[in-house]
């Protein structure tokens, strides 16, 4: 089994998958603007809507963008500290918990729920999700109980980093 990187290590990880979101985000922003003006897209009557739903569409990817670019910030501003066994979980954790299912480790951040990192290994989880919320304040050694999608799942906190 390898070794879990170190929490730097997984945080430098998704900044980078956070940055190449952004910059994607960025480029389909730009197109849909582009679409938005563009001559092509000026009504040829009344019940054409090609131009209005493009600016629809640039406006949410507005709006996405500046979420992801606030996200971008959080994760490279938190600070990264240690946990010990008896550390209540917080924002920066590196939690593994064991199941019926096996074990999985998590990373809580502040944005950048539902990527994985270290090719897979570990899960971010954020204090929105009802993981996240779940996990915070328990310790090392707890059970924990959490409904996700409808089905309650238990598991044993085994590692609190």
């Amino acid at each position: 089994m390898k070794p879990i990187p170190s929490k730097a290590e997984l945080r430098s990880e998704l900044v980078v998958r956070l940055r190449t979101d952004l910059m994607a985000l960025e480029r389909a922003q730009r197109a849909a603007i582009e679409a938005a003006t563009h001559e092509e897209s000026k009504p040829e009557n009344d019940k054409d809507t090609r131009a209005l739903e493009a600016s629809y569409l640039a406006r949410g990817q507005a709006m996405r963008l500046s979420e992801l670019s606030v996200g971008l910030a959080e994760v490279t501003a938190f600070v990264l500290r240690a946990f010990g066994e008896d550390s209540p979980i917080a924002l920066g954790a590196l939690v593994t918990l064991e199941s019926d299912e096996g074990e999985a480790t998590f990373f809580l951040a502040p944005h950048g729920g539902g990527v994985t990192l270290d090719g897979g290994t570990i899960g971010v989880v954020t204090t929105r999700s009802p993981l996240g919320l779940a996990l915070l304040g328990q310790r090392e050694g707890e059970e924990l109980e959490v409904v996700v999608a409808g089905k309650k799942r238990e598991s044993m906190i085994t590692k609190v980093r």
